[in-house]
């Protein structure tokens, strides 16, 4: 499964980042960390103090991993809209869901301030960056002066984690398509 180069505090940190993502915190045993990533049974506790620590490097590593892909369509080329276009219909496994967002569900994650860190970090940037954006294309001309950045940031990130929690429910990703191309049309630049 993993690269005979791949160290084993590696190979800990992408099952756990795996596992965290398909069965939350609390279905997260040592034991299937272990299984995954082929790793003998002092290994975890050689790397790590336990698996709330080996749970933050996990989930440091998918926020860092979630915000390179996201500036790298965000600071990518083109205008505002342009861009924040590109970020919503970027290629992702939506009937997977988000794994950040799905640590927003995990009530361990959430009662833990130091793993709900990077979780709220990441979407802080997020919306950091979306705002500057809108705030970019207003000053061009290209959305209304009235705009807020700070709520179409807001509204952007509940229309990607809302969409990803319809198209689970529904089995299909036709569900998150449509939020985002409702969200698009409203955001449609303005023409002069």
């Amino acid at each position: 499964m993993y690269s005979e180069g791949m160290s084993t505090s590696e190979r800990l940190i992408e099952s756990t980042r795996e596992l965290l993502w398909e069965r939350g915190y609390v279905g997260t045993s040592p034991k299937a960390i272990l299984e995954r990533a082929g790793a003998g049974q002092g290994s975890m506790y050689h790397h790590f103090k336990g698996k709330p620590d080996l749970a933050l490097a996990a989930i440091r590593r998918t926020a860092e991993e979630m915000r390179a892909i996201a500036a790298g369509v965000l600071d990518g080329p083109g205008t505002p809209y342009e861009r924040i276009a590109a970020y919503l219909r970027r290629e992702r496994d939506v009937l997977r869901g988000c794994p950040i967002g799905r640590l927003t569900m995990d009530p361990d994650v959430i009662a833990s301030a130091e793993l709900r860190a990077p979780v709220d970090e990441t979407i802080e940037w997020l919306r950091g960056r979306i705002a500057a954006l809108v705030e970019e294309g207003k000053e061009q001309g290209q959305f209304a002066p009235g705009l807020d950045g700070g709520e179409i940031a807001a509204a952007v990130v509940a229309t990607v984690q809302g969409g990803y929690v319809l198209a689970r429910a529904s089995g299909s990703p036709a569900a998150f398509d449509a939020g985002v191309r409702g969200l698009l049309s409203l955001l449609t630049p303005r023409t002069s």
